[in-house]
């Protein structure tokens, strides 16, 4: 079976070449031109990043990828769907005065901004998982569906529940509605060490379902009746007070993202882009951003999203870790234990590659893969 092709460069430049210039020429190189674009409605799919988060990409890569569409006779627009927890993007009204704020609109990026599930995130849509054990259908924001061609832009990070945020996640999580969102992070619910707790209150003000009270001493409790398991809380907390009491809570959360993003990208030509830039080790719907835990690398496309995340972790396990940053810090910490990989390291609880090889075998994709490097 051939590999999936992935292209990649690096960030270099030549004089008068601009890195949006070089993104175009990428793109045009893995074949984004073999698309019919003409007359289309072309969903760019990213994330604008939460108000106070610095990481997430610059609007000029997304004029340089809308510029490409427009040329090739597309109508492209930017799309998210709502939060599930509380912050600048949990409505269509704070999410686009927050996508305004963050510098996307319709100046910087050539192209306008449509929340994809509407004005309170409920404005979704059924649609089939090929292939699905977890879930059988998913309920995706109506704008995605309704677009004729789905582009994936996205900024490629660590993640404390994931291990790193990439295409998959960015089509997966990112497109489902607020419902979709809850049913794919319903299995397990977080537990609080009490003896870690130091009663921050921080967790609270990041869970999206009241789920947390303290107790007479000060420490946090979450009733498990009432918290939806969204794993808010545990990237919150500094001081690992909070950990998922079901082993296999992350595993499931992956194999879930995987199907939604087989539903999303399902029966239509669909096209997936990748920067590894600003590698934070948490999400980028923080409302801050730490330090990179590795240097930049480059831009990645394919029409393989799995084979594209797959690149991108190897990639990044290859890379030299930034001493001053999370996984810097616990790489030097005594006593650690070392996983040797990049992304445990950073967030030990993570399981990662639940996501790829089930995305594999419900046929999004293959972690096999050719990468080809354009200068």
């Amino acid at each position: 079976m051939e590999k999936s092709k992935v292209y990649f460069t690096d960030f270099r430049t030549q004089i008068d070449v601009s890195q949006g210039k070089k993104l175009q020429k990428l793109c045009r190189k893995a074949g984004i031109g073999e698309i019919d674009f003409e007359g289309k409605f072309v969903a760019i799919k990213m994330h604008f990043g939460e108000l106070g988060n610095f990481a997430y990409l610059r609007p000029n890569y997304v004029k340089a990828v809308a510029d490409v569409i427009k040329e090739l006779g597309g109508k492209p627009f930017l799309t998210d769907c709502n939060t599930l927890y509380p912050g600048s993007r949990k409505n269509a009204v704070d999410h686009l005065t927050n996508a305004e704020m963050n510098g996307f609109n319709s100046v910087t990026t050539g192209c306008h901004v449509i929340i994809a599930d509407g004005l309170k995130g409920t404005d979704d849509i059924e649609v089939e998982v090929p292939g699905g054990v977890y879930c059988k259908e998913a309920l995706v924001g109506r704008a995605l569906m309704d677009a004729d061609v789905l582009i994936s832009l996205n900024h490629f990070k660590g993640h404390e529940c994931t291990g790193f945020g990439g295409a998959i996640k960015n089509i997966g999580m990112g497109g489902g509605s607020r419902a979709g969102k809850m049913i794919q992070h319903n299995d397990g619910k977080p537990q609080v060490n009490q003896e870690l707790c130091r009663g921050c209150r921080r967790c609270a003000r990041e869970c999206g379902s009241d789920a947390i009270s303290y107790q007479a001493d000060g420490k946090a409790y979450i009733d498990p009746d009432i918290c939806k398991g969204c794993g808010r809380c545990i990237g919150a907390c500094s001081f690992d007070a909070i950990k998922n009491t079901s082993d296999s809570a992350n595993e499931m959360l992956c194999r879930k993202m995987a199907e939604y993003a087989a539903a999303i990208c399902s029966g239509r030509p669909c096209f997936h882009i990748t920067l590894i830039m600003d590698v934070s080790p948490n999400c980028d719907c923080h409302s801050e951003n730490d330090a990179p835990i590795l240097p930049n690398i480059g831009m990645l496309a394919s029409f393989d999203p799995v084979a594209l995340d797959q690149a991108c972790a190897d990639l990044c396990l290859q890379a030299a870790p930034i001493r001053n940053s999370q996984l810097g810090d616990h790489l030097a910490s005594e006593g650690w234990h070392h996983h040797h990989d990049h992304f445990l390291d950073s967030n030990p609880n993570v399981r990662w590659k639940e996501t790829l090889e089930h995305a594999e075998k419900i046929g999004l994709g293959s972690r096999e893969y050719e990468l080809i490097t354009m200068k």
